[in-house]
């Protein structure tokens, strides 16, 4: 008692008193280390709550109860409305949308929860936390912002959380806020982040229709190309691939009778049709004249569809001229000018559904019907007090692939200001890597959700004995593999710029609506996908990114990226030329000097109006 009471009085003194709310024993750590006492938290809803009647004190009383507050988790159908969990007690319904943000590290709060409660009791540690019990902490690291008295949260000189996150960190906020690209940079939106619509809202559904249409005409002069070039042409029907369990496959609509029946002989020719009247939409020529749109033709595009899919997904082989074959080369090359995102979308018109709220890859399932997506969106719209439940995004069809297997990029950055805008790039990263060979014919979540989360059930299948069995590569390992495939440089030259460039974009499209607070900072990870030719792709931006290591690699990387954290939001306050680690300045915006408006006189003259 007589060195933790002097202890404790020096933090006090410094302001040196912290707070943790999650799974994080690395900050509790270092800040210990660092010379920190912690306030502790009531271990089981570990809610920092201003105790009530006390205006001098401001004390912080534990929470009755094992986390009551907590609303309860809506599991997803995939073809119907959200359904709500077994043990939830609240009806269904969207919150508003700022609370309703799912941070990654949630899914780990509750099971190391019981493990933080143990963590370092009786000793000196719990000593000093009980003399500043009464005490604000001067740092709090949360979990989750919504677990913090609303009052006492402005006492908190140093948070790790934004609020109001919700147009950057969940997937239908940051569909909306990248439309707004055009008024902050001249970039082109589909350069670095897959097509994306909004269930919910008719005009982007609508949207969405005219885009799956004008994509399966695009498919289908592919398609016709491939197959014309493979054997005689004319009308067959390849084997259907083994079915996996699990799997999800590209099925086909028709019957058997109908995909052994000649397909429409113009079918060609009015995709050629489709895509002519597209360029010419992309062309501006549709400004001086009546142009309709490639939907709005006299195309049957029911029949069109239906007969799409059996070149697509039943191996039925299309009629193809040689006039006809040379006018699909002409027609590609020419769109592919036009768009980005020709050469990631395949010829297979795959689509990916997502919550827009939730994370760790729950409720996502990927599709090739245009039927399914729409029966799901009519299963959202109706009410417009509630957010948007779905969207639906291109999915990539061509990615980079390691060994024939599907991964993605976790890559950190840090905003420590939204006005100016300020933000720090980690120049670490993690790849995580899915269970099962990436395949087309089969789509089910082992083949194509890299989330951690989602691969952890798959922990007996191996895709290929050179992936490492916990799936994680660092961004080091990565680098040496591109240097046997001979492009070493596309890591530091195109990848690395790349992922920058999408993360400042997000940025500066959505600091307008997220909650600026000085003091707070927030650590993120986006997810990107590298493309055949190595652009990345930016898929989500999370909030309170998992510090739980799956790995070797995310042990260390996750330990060091919280720890350079820290020095870059503590130390660097303090001490200015101090080390921040890995982390380094992506952007700080100028400050821009408010006008005064000196011996300025403003006055409104008039007269009232007077009744007839």
């Amino acid at each position: 008692l007589g060195w933790g009471r002097p202890s404790s009085l020096l933090s006090l003194q410094e302001k040196k008193i912290f707070a943790v709310q999650g799974p994080y024993p690395i900050i509790r750590r270092l800040l210990r280390a660092r010379g920190w006492v912690e306030r502790k938290l009531p271990c089981k809803s570990r809610q920092l709550k201003q105790q009530p009647g006390d205006q001098k004190k401001q004390q912080l009383e534990k929470r009755a109860g094992g986390g009551g507050d907590k609303q309860g988790e809506a599991e997803p159908n995939p073809l119907g409305r959200a359904q709500p969990s077994l043990d939830t007690t609240e009806p269904l319904h969207h919150p508003r949308p700022h609370d309703n943000i799912k941070g990654e590290g949630e899914e780990e709060d509750k099971k190391e929860d019981k493990e933080q409660c143990s963590e370092d009791s009786d000793d000196i540690h719990d000593l000093m936390s009980s003399l500043v019990q009464d005490q604000v902490p001067n740092f709090l690291w949360t979990i989750r912002l919504s677990n913090i008295d609303r009052e006492l949260l402005p006492r908190i000189e140093v948070v790790n959380r934004f609020p109001r996150l919700y147009a950057l960190c969940t997937k239908e906020g940051l569909c909306q806020s990248l439309q707004n690209l055009p008024w902050f940079e001249q970039v082109d939106l589909n350069t670095f982040f897959p097509r994306c619509y909004r269930l919910g809202f008719m005009d982007e559904q609508e949207a969405f229709i005219e885009d799956f249409c004008l994509t399966a005409a695009r498919s289908l002069l592919k398609l016709a190309l491939q197959k014309a070039g493979d054997r005689p042409v004319g009308t067959e029907q390849r084997p259907k691939p083994n079915k996996v369990p699990g799997d999800h496959d590209s099925h086909s609509m028709l019957s058997t009778a109908q995909l052994c029946s000649p397909l429409y002989p113009q079918l060609v020719e009015e995709a050629l049709e489709v895509c002519e009247q597209h360029l010419g939409i992309l062309g501006h020529q549709d400004i001086d004249r009546n142009t309709p749109s490639p939907c709005r033709t006299c195309i049957a595009w029911d029949r069109f569809l239906q007969e799409y899919y059996c070149v697509a997904h039943e191996g039925t082989r299309p009629v193809l001229s040689r006039e006809q074959r040379e006018q699909c080369k002409d027609v590609l090359r020419r769109l592919k000018e036009q768009l980005p995102q020709l050469g990631i979308e395949g010829s297979l018109n795959v689509w990916i559904l997502k919550p827009s709220a939730k994370s760790c890859g729950r409720g996502i399932v990927c599709t090739t019907r245009l039927e399914e997506v729409l029966e799901l969106a009519r299963s959202c719209t109706g009410s417009s007090a509630r957010v948007c439940e779905w969207v639906v995004q291109k999915y990539v069809e061509r990615p980079l692939t390691i060994f024939n297997t599907k991964f993605d990029i976790r890559q950190w950055f840090v905003v420590t200001d939204w006005k100016p805008l300020t933000a720090w790039f980690y120049r670490d990263c993690y790849l995580r890597f899915c269970s099962r060979p990436f395949s087309l014919c089969h789509l089910e979540p082992a083949r194509h959700l890299c989330n951690v989360s989602i691969q952890k059930r798959y922990k007996t299948l191996q895709p290929d004995p050179r992936v490492p069995p916990d799936k994680i590569w660092s961004n080091t390992q990565f680098q040496a593999h591109l240097e046997r495939l001979g492009r070493a440089d596309a890591w530091q030259q195109v990848i690395v710029p790349g992922m920058k460039a999408a993360i400042l974009n997000a940025l500066r499209c959505a600091r307008d609506h997220v909650g600026s607070r000085k003091g707070s900072f927030e650590l993120f990870g986006a997810d990107f996908l590298i493309g055949k030719d190595f652009q990345p792709w930016l898929l989500e931006i999370n909030s309170s990114p998992t510090m739980s290591p799956s790995s070797v690699v995310t042990r260390r990387l996750c330990a060091n990226v919280q720890r350079d954290t820290l020095r870059l939001v503590l130390d660097r306050k303090d001490n200015p030329t101090c080390s921040i680690g890995a982390f380094e300045l992506l952007y700080r915006e100028a400050a821009v000097s408010s006008c005064l408006s000196v011996g300025l006189q403003l006055e409104v003259t008039g007269s009232s109006l007077k009744n007839p």
